[in-house]
């Protein structure tokens, strides 16, 4: 049976999770009765905690807002999930996980964990492989992913010093829209009002940003991830393909996704069936056409190849070859 101190331990935690706790939630998840409860809350008051009663139907107990308690406690469960999380962002190039941050807040947890959890949580972490190999990671100024987050939220104009991937710098006005990860890699997607375009910035290239005065409205409906992959597709390279593929959304998806091609239906219908076979009309770029001879022999659907004349020969080219090997003996 739990002990008492336990107990008052377990209400801080759930109390730290932040929001309203009811007393009836707080009763089932320490096993007791609201009697109890409110005896609990009071020895937390005791210890200077400063835990308020909220009234009314969907009353119950919560922290005063802003209120930081000065140690972590985190019982197995939570600590698995920090050192795994930090092991995965340094893998990644996730901002902040990269880097000393990183490795000293991993030390820092390590430190201050129990010593027989330290040891099952350094087990997991010496089993653990990633079958991808590390890249190298992009990982953007700490100072400039919280300034664009903030000017996200709060719908602020800002100042951007960016270097462009040929090595020109320049400055400009971005309203951005969201901040996304793709491919192990940061993006922010938003306006350019200078130009009158959207435009997509990786955050690793940005060397400032700052505050404008003023605000801006984004647009409705707005999906920045969409807009990201969207843009990775209708990018400059040095091949435009188009092709016409007969199958199902989801089955050209499948291998030519979002942020490689654009698929269009040919002839639109009213509140057509996604997943009934159609001929759609497909577009994308690459600067390499070696990789889609395989990718369109794998879809195993009827497709036609509308240019470049290149990538025609390519086809034929493997069809060939897989011919000559399925006829070897």
């Amino acid at each position: 049976m739990a002990r008492p101190t336990s107990r008052v331990l377990t209400l801080l935690e759930l109390l730290q999770s932040g929001g309203i706790r009811t007393m009836a939630e707080l009763a089932d998840r320490l096993g007791v009765d609201a009697r109890t409860v409110r005896r609990y809350v009071g020895h937390l008051v005791d210890l200077d905690i400063p835990v308020e009663a909220v009234r009314g139907r969907y009353g119950g107990y919560r922290l005063a807002p802003g209120y930081r308690l000065p140690p972590l406690m985190l019982n197995d469960d939570e600590a698995l999930a920090v050192l795994l999380g930090l092991a995965a962002g340094r893998r990644t190039g996730l901002p902040a996980a990269t880097g000393t941050a990183g490795e000293t807040a991993a030390a820092k947890i390590r430190r201050a964990l129990p010593e027989r959890l330290a040891r099952r949580l350094d087990a997991v972490m010496e089993s653990l492989a990633f079958t991808a190999e590390p890249g190298e990671a992009a990982t953007p100024e700490t100072e400039v992913l919280l300034a664009i987050a903030d000017a996200v939220r709060h719908r602020r104009p800002t100042l951007i010093r960016y270097t462009a991937r040929d090595g020109r710098r320049s400055e400009r006005t971005l309203h951005p829209y969201g901040i996304v990860a793709h491919a192990g890699r940061w993006y922010v997607t938003g306006s350019d009002p200078e130009i009158g375009q959207d435009r997509t910035f990786r955050l690793d290239r940005i060397a400032d940003a700052r505050p404008l005065p003023g605000s801006f409205e984004p647009p409705a409906g707005l999906d920045p991830a969409q807009r990201v992959l969207s843009g990775f597709a209708g990018a400059a390279y040095r091949h435009e393909v188009t092709l016409r593929i007969h199958g199902t959304v989801d089955q050209i998806r499948t291998r030519l996704p979002v942020g490689i091609a654009s698929v269009e239906e040919l002839v639109p219908a009213e509140a057509a069936d996604p997943h009934t076979e159609r001929w759609f009309h497909v577009e994308l770029r690459a600067e390499r056409l070696d990789w889609l001879p395989p990718v369109l022999a794998s879809l195993d659907r009827p497709f036609v190849i509308e240019r470049p004349d290149e990538l025609r020969d390519l086809v034929l080219a493997l069809a060939d070859r897989l011919a000559a090997s399925a006829r070897q003996a």
